[in-house]
């Protein structure tokens, strides 16, 4: 990060928000600052452990909690802070959350990055920084649903199908309509479903672990037959780093970690590691239960990294096998934090987003 002294991420106590500033107080000298609101589904943990190892890192770290829908609070802090660099990952992320609950994916996505992009805007135009820029981060469903055949990248036509995809759409829009019209430094990044440590026990992969270790049944969504590209969540913090040193400002990005499965392999895969890393065997047949669909279920994700390999040389380090099995015995080696989270966040692994 030679370019940058103050590093600004929003939804640092996010899953990606948080691997993000753990790589940056571990590896680089810059200031980070982390605007949150801390919901629900938060957890500070990972990060107070970083801050532990050294005074230094400690004081080169500081939190702000507040929601980024607060315009007034949002410019207060932004401008306390005057980043030359912002990582924009606070987000409403659960597609089956946003089916029970779409308002509030519209206002956090929305109206939270327009505040942002704002808040930036006004900025700039009083602080003529030539390195500024700000990172956007978005999804692949904004895309939509492939079929068995081609993949997404940075041309391909938005299509969300959902209250969550639709929210980051229209969140993607404003970045570019921002920048498009103001001519400012904004960067846009799709990337593909995210995995590993420290990620709340609502998504797939940790769900299937907690349910597999309570023995209790694996919820499918209709046949299990649904693709989806994975992305390591390091190799997802490198490829950002790298595009907020070296990536054009005013492009677009898509990330994606080369690994498309189905999502009955991938409860296999599971079982299987599980299997081999206890002494306690479970029997995956008896486990799995085929449920009603999620509605609007999207057939595949897939994504084209041509571009970021040939602009930046980025590619994921991690093979797939690799990092879901690094994955998989870190939640076996930390029972009692996925307890933690689920008991303060009231969740205890039930269906979420029924009509």
């Amino acid at each position: 990060m030679k370019n940058f002294k103050k590093i600004l991420i929003t939804g640092g106590y996010g899953f990606i928000g948080s691997a993000l500033i753990r790589n940056l107080l571990k590896n680089s000298d810059v200031q980070v600052f982390n605007i949150d609101k801390y919901s629900s589904v938060s957890d500070s943990e990972s990060i107070e452990e970083i801050l532990e190892i050294d005074i230094n890192i400690k004081n080169r770290y500081k939190y702000f909690n507040l929601d980024i829908c607060n315009y007034s609070k949002l410019d207060e802090a932004f401008n306390k802070i005057n980043p030359d660099l912002v990582f924009h990952l606070a987000a409403e992320s659960h597609v089956d959350r946003s089916i029970e609950n779409p308002s509030q994916f519209l206002n956090s996505n929305i109206i939270g990055t327009y505040n942002l992009i704002e808040i930036a805007r006004k900025y700039l135009k009083n602080n003529q920084d030539n390195k500024f820029r700000l990172l956007h981060i978005s999804t692949d469903e904004v895309f939509g649903s492939l079929e068995e055949n081609g993949k997404f990248n940075e041309l391909t036509p938005y299509n969300p199908r959902s209250p969550y995809s639709a929210s980051k759409a229209s969140s993607d829009h404003l970045v570019k309509a921002w920048r498009h019209t103001y001519k400012l430094p904004f960067i846009v990044t799709n990337c593909s479903n995210n995995f590993g440590e420290w990620q709340f026990p609502d998504k797939l992969i940790p769900l299937t672990i907690q349910k597999i270790l309570k023995g209790e049944k694996i919820p499918i969504y209709g046949n299990g037959l649904q693709i989806r590209d994975w992305l390591y969540v390091e190799d997802h913090v490198e490829a950002l780093l790298l595009i907020a040193q070296d990536g054009k400002a005013g492009e677009d990005f898509c990330i994606g970690g080369n690994s498309e499965m189905r999502n009955i392999d991938l409860v296999r895969n599971i079982s299987e590691i599980i299997n081999n890393s206890s002494s306690k065997k479970h029997n995956l047949l008896e486990l799995i239960s085929f449920v009603k669909d999620r509605p609007g279920h999207d057939k595949r994700y897939a994504i084209d990294c041509k571009k970021i390999k040939s602009e930046l040389g980025w590619e994921p380090k991690f093979k797939f096998k690799d990092a879901l099995e690094i994955t998989v015995k870190w939640y076996l080696d930390k029972p009692e934090w996925a307890q933690k989270v689920l008991n303060q966040a009231n969740y205890q692994t039930q269906r979420l987003g029924l009509l």
